[in-house]
């Protein structure tokens, strides 16, 4: 599965995590992404969408 949005290209994030004892450790955040079949061009097509995406309505979805 693709870690990237297909609408708003958001994906994986490289940073630093701290422990409470400000322990230092290299980690990866990456976005919520789900497959959904929608209308792309006018025509349905599966495509890898996070979910901030679906949830304003960026995406229309085919039923």
């Amino acid at each position: 599965m693709s870690r990237k949005c297909d609408v708003c290209e958001k994906g994986l994030v490289a940073g630093v995590q701290y422990s409470h004892s400000h322990r230092q450790s290299k980690r990866t955040w990456l976005p919520n992404i789900k497959k959904v079949k929608a209308i792309v061009s006018g025509t349905p097509k599966t495509i890898h969408v996070c979910t901030r995406c679906l949830r304003s309505g960026k995406v229309q979805r085919a039923i």
